[in-house]
Parts: C-alpha cells; sequence; structure tokens
C-alpha cells in the first residue's frame, strides 16, 4: 500500500490566500498557513487519500474515538529560512521515526516515512512566503495522528486521520535566551515508568496542565518534574529535556521509559560531546541539584527543544524555596549551543551530522 502512496494537490485560490502577520506579531502557534498535509488510514485500505490541500476542519463524529480513548499522538519540528532564502528542515526523519514509536505504544498505525518527508518538503516549498526571516523566528511544524472511527469500545481504532499543520513563529519564550524560572513539582507527577511517558502522546500534555497553571500563577514559566515514585529523581521540564553542568561534568536524566527522547536532547549531548565535553547520562536528584547550587559546583541549568532550541534556567523554586543559578544570567555553554544549533538549523554553518535537510 505505501509504495503506491500518491500525493494530490488542491491549491486555496489566489484571491483567497490569508494575509501574512507582521514579524512583530507572530507569537507562537497562534496563526497558520493557507495549506496543510492530509491523509487517511483505514484496516482494509492502509493510508491513502494523501494530498496537499487547503488548511481546513475536519467533520468529526462525536463518537470518534479520540474523544473517548485519547488515541492521538504528534510531533513539533520547524523549517528555517537561511541566506539566499534557502529553505531547511532540522532532522525531520527522526521526527517522523520517533513518531511510529509513539505509534507503536498506542496501538496506532505508522507511517511511511520517507513518503511523508517528500510530501512535507513539498509542503514547505509550497508555503516557502510563510517562512519567517529573522533571529529566532521560524515555520513550527506540528504533525498528528488521530483515531476517528465512531465506536464506543475501548479497543485500537480501525480508521485514522494524520496531518501536518505549520505556523509561522516568534522565540518560543518572549525572554529568548535569558534565564526562565522553573517550579519543581513534588507532588504532582507527569509520567510512570511503564506507561507512556516516553512518546509524544496527547494525554501527557494534559496531565501535565494543572500543575503548569499552578506554577504560572506562582510566576514561574515551566514545571520540572520529579520521578513519580519517590519523587526525588529529576526527569524533564514539561516543553524540555533538561541538562545541569555540574563541575566538569554535563549531566542529564537517562532515558528510562518516563522521559521523551528529545531530538534537541540527542542534538546537544553529540553537539557538546564534539567539543570535548564530558556528557553523563544518570540519575540525579533534585536534592543532589540543591546541593551543588549550594556549594558553587553548579555552573548552568538549561532545557532542551524544538520550540525553545535552548532554554537557560536562572531560578529553581523548590519546597517553599527560591534557588538562583548562575547569577541569574545565561551560562557559556547554553549560550554556545543555543548559538550553534541556530547557525546548524538554518544552514549558516558546517553540520558535520547530517542533520539539515534542503527544502526545494
Amino acid at each position: 500500500m505505501w509504495e503506491n502512496l500518491e500525493i494530490a494537490l488542491e491549491k486555496v485560490e489566489a484571491g483567497k490566500l490569508k494575509e501574512k502577520p507582521s514579524a512583530d506579531k507572530l507569537g507562537f502557534g497562534v496563526h497558520f498557513t493557507d495549506h496543510m498535509y492530509f491523509m487517511k488510514w483505514s484496516r482494509e485500505e492502509g493510508w491513502h487519500d494523501s494530498k496537499i490541500c487547503p488548511y481546513q476542519s475536519f467533520n468529526l463524529d462525536p463518537a470518534a474515538m479520540v474523544f473517548h480513548y485519547g488515541q492521538a499522538i504528534f510531533e513539533g519540528l520547524k523549517a528555517y529560512r537561511g541566506e539566499d532564502n534557502q529553505l531547511f528542515l532540522f532532522r525531520p526523519s527522526d521526527n517522523f521515526e520517533r513518531m511510529n514509536n509513539s505509534a507503536l505504544r498506542m496501538c496506532m498505525p505508522r507511517i511511511p516515512v520517507e513518503k511523508v518527508v517528500k510530501a512535507l518538503k513539498a509542503l514547505v516549498y509550497l508555503e516557502k512566503d510563510w517562512v519567517p526571516e529573522g533571529e529566532g523566528s521560524s515555520l513550527y511544524i506540528r504533525p498528528t495522528m488521530i483515531a476517528v472511527e465512531p465506536v464506543l469500545g475501548v479497543r485500537p481504532a480501525n480508521e485514522y486521520y494524520f496531518f501536518i499543520i505549520m505556523s509561522p513563529v516568534g522565540a518560543y519564550y518572549a525572554e529568548g535566551c535569558n534565564p526562565t524560572k522553573i517550579y519543581v513539582s513534588d507532588e504532582y507527577v507527569r509520567s510512570v515508568k511503564g506507561g507512556v511517558g516516553h512518546v509524544k502522546t496527547a494525554g501527557n500534555y494534559a496531565a501535565s496542565l494543572y500543575m503548569s497553571e499552578m506554577a504560572k500563577k506562582a510566576g514561574y514559566t515551566q514545571v520540572l518534574w520529579l520521578d513519580a515514585c519517590e519523587h526525588k529523581y529529576i526527569e524533564e521540564v514539561g516543553t524540555s529535556n533538561i541538562f545541569f553542568k555540574i563541575g566538569d561534568e554535563l549531566i542529564t536524566p537517562p532515558l528510562g521509559g518516563s522521559i521523551l527522547g528529545g531530538l534537541t536532547r540527542n542534538s546537544v549531548i553529540a553537539l557538546a560531546k564534539s567539543w570535548g565535553v564530558e556528557v553523563v547520562e544518570r540519575q540525579i536528584t533534585i536534592d543532589e541539584v540543591v546541593a551543588a547550587n549550594s556549594n558553587g559546583t553548579l555552573q548552568e541549568v538549561f532545557g532542551s527543544g524544538t520550540a525553545a532550541v535552548i532554554s537557560p534556567v536562572g531560578e529553581l523554586f523548590y519546597k517553599q524555596k527560591s534557588y538562583i543559578i548562575n547569577g541569574g544570567k545565561t551560562g557559556e555553554l547554553s549560550a554556545r549551543l543555543f548559538s550553534e544549533l541556530q547557525a546548524i538549523q538554518a544552514g549558516r554553518q558546517e553540520d558535520p551530522f547530517k542533520w539539515v535537510v534542503r527544502v526545494g
């Protein structure tokens, strides 16, 4: 079925194209391009009706299984405008391979990665005028799969929609690559080993909302989650993996079944190792971090993720006490990683890892 997958093109009429937002009003995920990619899956036909079409709403049955049993997975990646208006994608095949891992865990059909990457490149090229210019700006890409079979019964669905929508975005955090304030949750948890914390499924994010709202009301940007059993081992931030520079080591929690294997995380590890930084993947407790901050060995803390790339942490709030990290300033390693990753993503710097894919 996959070998015969063809892509149809339905273009928006020229007079009905949307007005593009100005560079200073991009926000994050609030504007959407004129076109999207869409295909269907059924147990009888496999993947079919593959097309690039006008951005549109879906007409779903109230019994669609995604509403009741939560079969929904997604990814996040970006397209970048480089020099001479060249367009680039960053590790798109890896994103779709990770999506297939999510699909396997959620009992959903896998997508044909190579052909979906080709479809994505065609979609980005069609919408090339939507890729914004300017430092920190990009075209955010959201591939999604949902269960649409209209049945009330707890089992995997027999029908799915897969689609890709795109949104021109500015920096994820208004403060840019300046330190953020993080609330450490020792009461609520995001995921548990053996569950679905290691895949990018919608329910993980729903589970994080309550604590995230509490953190925002207290003046904090994100939540740092601890393990679900002992409430002491650090796992990840709501939208990022987390790194700690303690002494000569760059430490990040290992992927043990409850942490999402971020592609930016993987890129940070590879890049830092290439610079001679000693990177260690091991369990680390919040108490160890607090102690390292007290004795002066904690040099910097930062998150890594597609949306913000690198997000330095200037303050941790834990058990009603605030801990200032690195004097509340962006660390040297954080700044270098942010700069180098952005340069590679936009094609301005050599890419020794072959991460970047040119569009067109």
